[in-house]
């Protein structure tokens, strides 16, 4: 059974987790710009827990593709006093601190965050896993190809699932030796991906299972969506939900979501037929 130890809490993966997001940018694909006061955050996070949040992922860094890059100093501005506002007011939250600069990182986790999501496995700040293994915290690990403001150029692999898990296998062996105990691979849908690439890694997901560590899928209203359905983010929740499904299915334990409520439903669904 998977379990990661989250604060002294051992939070048990046998049954999938959902992750909401609360993106504090003002230029993320979906919900820039959204929850810029702190009435709109902890309405936010208090209607995510309520649905049924295990985690909640704070990001102040946008890695939409072509996201205008933003200092560490801005990024620190934007995010620390959100992580502080939250857990004043919900401090029994699981918060997942999502940067890849490792010096925020230990900022947030001295102030009360849980866990730390890596859209770059620490391919972005060369000290972000020995930081992650010295706070002994939770390591999300994410592939991406390339940058944010690179990564969709011309994304290519020379086999899509081979060429991933090969490089996740390396980042995770890189995380033991740092003594990060609990490692959670994303393969990074939409990272330097073309849609065919996300669904290539959605239908073989569970061959991720082979780095025998908890799969998160981030897939929430993202372009492999409103592309195909030629509709837009705001009105792909249907077809995230199609999605989720398919992720729980393929071995996903962890969903990292807009739309809390559905995603806690597909949960549910999905697990009446396990």
């Amino acid at each position: 059974m998977q379990s990661i130890n989250c604060k002294g809490q051992l939070v048990s993966l046998e049954t999938p987790k959902v992750m909401g997001i609360l993106n504090v940018t003002p230029d993320s694909f979906f919900d820039g710009g959204l929850y810029k006061d702190a009435k709109s955050i902890l309405t936010k996070v208090e209607k995510m827990v309520t649905d049924g949040a295990t985690f909640i992922d704070i990001g102040a860094y946008s890695s939409r593709p072509n996201a205008p890059h933003v200092s560490e100093e801005e990024e620190k501005q934007r995010l620390l006093p959100i992580v502080k506002l939250v857990l004043e007011k919900f401090p029994e939250t699981l918060i997942s601190v999502d940067t890849f600069r490792s010096e925020i990182a230990k900022e947030a986790i001295a102030i009360g965050a849980a866990m730390v999501n890596d859209i770059s496995a620490g391919n972005l700040d060369d000290k972000m896993m020995e930081t992650v293994g010295k706070l002994s915290v939770p390591y999300m690990m994410m592939h991406m190809q390339g940058t944010p403001k690179t990564m969709q150029q011309n994304p290519s692999y020379d086999d899509v699932m081979k060429d991933i898990i090969k490089e996740l296998s390396a980042k995770v062996a890189l995380a033991k030796s740092h003594k990060i105990n609990d490692i959670i691979v994303d393969p990074g849908f939409g990272f330097g991906k073309t849609i065919a690439h996300n669904y290539t890694i959605l239908k073989q997901l569970r061959l991720f299972e082979m780095l025998d560590c908890p799969i998160l899928a981030g897939v929430s209203r993202k372009s492999m969506i409103y592309k195909v359905l030629e509709t837009s983010p705001q009105e792909a929740l249907n077809g995230t939900s199609v999605l989720h499904t398919i992720a729980l299915q393929n071995g996903a334990t962890i969903l990292r979501v807009h739309d809390v409520k559905e995603a806690v439903e597909c949960v549910k669904l999905v697990e009446m037929i396990r």
